[in-house]
């Protein structure tokens, strides 16, 4: 069941594009609250605010925030100009925006009949945190930088929904890391706005002119435990897509050595579901060369899915290095670099394998 508070912001604590992270005085005392200006109009200090509580009563890590849902006497100006692609429908917070997709965009002509991405590289990630690990491995690969490359982040609906949560996005797009979001589904927020999954890509490659695209959900997953309910099992879609526009699908496995539930441990039994069942399309999977007994484990664990795809070991050294470097704090299920290290250079090795694919 939904929680609500009303509160009263006492301080703005920072913002970035899309969003407001403020300090809110409810009847329990101070809570963190997120405000999304385009959606609810930007709080000010001593505004009024109706918050949804849900997730801080729910303990959630990576949504951990009370999500203001309205501002009631600072409202947003209403939408002027095209768009009338309507995303997270049917809830309070609808929003209307233009499709790079639909007739009154200016890219409505070039997408009308766009079929293919023209064997851009797809790599394809279960969680949002593999995002800045990819782009870490795919520059330390590129000389000098590779600043002629175009990377394209493909948001799925499965985690967040608005892209403003994401301050890594924000970040990897300020340091142009990323040449843009495109947010696909119920997702919404992104520099290109695109009805499906398949859109998207287009998108990215025929809008935005990425030489290479990422493809994950947004922060925040859902997992039950069971084999099929995960929202990650859209990596395998995902595959799916990518080939069917004639892309390279890569797959970035999901591969821990620091989570303490035995279903993660070494591949993840959400990258043997979504790739070895939901994927029919092949893709290559690429698997880190790590050392010892674990490196092993994984490679055995990873075999499993030779039958459909291309196994392609990619080697890890001087990915640590890279990973440091990086302009984004790294984390995965509260998790750091040094915590989880195997996961980060799993995704790294992904991004090093893709910008291979450019020459």
């Amino acid at each position: 069941m939904i929680r609500w508070r009303k509160g009263e912001v006492v301080r703005v604590r920072r913002e970035w594009p899309g969003a407001v992270e403020l300090d809110v005085a409810v009847a329990e005392g101070e809570c963190r609250a997120l405000a999304y200006p385009p959606l609810v109009g930007r709080p000010e200090v001593g505004d009024t605010v109706l918050l949804n509580t849900t997730a801080l009563a729910m303990g959630l890590g990576t949504g951990g925030y009370a999500m203001v849902v309205a501002v009631p006497d600072r409202l947003p100006q209403d939408p002027s100009g095209p768009g009338h692609l309507v995303k997270a429908r049917y809830t309070p917070l609808q929003a209307t925006v233009l499709g790079a997709d639909e007739q009154g965009s200016p890219h409505h002509e070039a997408l009308r009949e766009a079929d293919s991405v023209d064997g851009m590289p797809v790599v394809v990630a279960d969680l949002h945190s593999a995002l800045p690990a990819i782009l870490c491995g795919l520059y330390a690969a590129s000389p000098a930088g590779s600043p002629g490359i175009r990377v394209a982040y493909v948001m799925q609906d499965g985690g967040a929904l608005p892209a403003w949560f994401s301050m890594s996005c924000a970040k990897l797009r300020e340091v142009e890391w990323l040449c843009g979001v495109v947010t696909t589904g119920q997702s919404f927020g992104g520099d290109v706005e695109a009805v499906t999954l398949h859109t998207g890509l287009l998108a990215a490659r025929h809008v935005l002119g990425a030489d290479v695209a990422v493809v994950a959900q947004g922060p925040g997953n859902l997992g039950t435990g069971t084999r099929w309910g995960f929202s990650g099992v859209a990596a395998g879609e995902a595959v799916n897509a990518a080939a069917v526009l004639s892309g390279r699908p890569v797959a970035a496995l999901r591969v821990s050595e620091g989570d303490p539930r035995e279903r993660h441990v070494g591949v993840s039994h959400h990258s043997i579901t979504a790739y070895g069942r939901v994927a029919l399309a092949p893709a290559q999977v690429v698997v880190p060369d790590l050392p010892g007994a674990f490196g092993a484990a994984v490679r055995e664990q990873a075999a499993a899915l030779a039958g459909r795809h291309e196994i392609v070991t990619v080697p890890v050294d001087g990915l640590h290095e890279a990973l440091k470097a990086s302009p984004v704090r790294l984390s995965t299920m509260g998790r750091g670099l040094e915590e989880d290290l195997a996961y980060f250079l799993t995704s790294a090795a992904a991004g090093r394998h893709a910008a291979s694919l450019l020459s």
